[in-house]
């Protein structure tokens, strides 16, 4: 890996893990923020503190060279749900937020992206392992 693609995957990482860290005080404290979007999803006060729990880990992977790719992942599937929800439950402002929100559940799906892109000499042999790679055989 080269220096370039070394400080992007690191940034990648930080601005991920510092989004998903910043969000558990809101989560963790019951913040009013917090406790009306769970309970407009109807998951309140188990949804908000289990996404929580879910980023927490995610941004400990995410930080950590060897598993930033399984806390990437754990980060997509939990912007995927925020991302969604904001479509199709909450709208993209949130209590007059201007779409802040939205624009950071964004931000975090686009850096765990670039993570796994990055890390994909990490991940991908796990993947392939786990799909049960067939060798191809040919008569010849």
């Amino acid at each position: 890996m080269n220096k370039t693609t070394t400080y992007v995957l690191w940034a990648a990482r930080l601005l991920a893990a510092i989004i998903l860290l910043q969000t558990l005080y809101f989560k963790f404290l019951a913040q009013p923020e917090s406790v009306y979007i769970f309970s407009t999803l109807g998951v309140e006060p188990w949804g908000r503190i289990g996404s929580g729990i879910v980023e927490l880990i995610a941004s400990v992977l995410i930080l950590m060279p060897r598993t930033s790719w399984m806390g990437a992942a754990l980060g997509l599937g939990v912007m995927a749900g925020a991302i969604v929800s904001h479509l199709t439950i909450l709208g993209i402002s949130v209590q007059d937020d201007g779409g802040y929100l939205f624009f950071l559940a964004l931000v975090v799906a686009v850096s765990c992206t670039v993570i796994l892109a990055l890390t994909r000499t990490q991940w991908m042999p796990v993947l392939w392992g786990m799909l049960g790679q067939k060798k191809v055989h040919t008569n010849a």
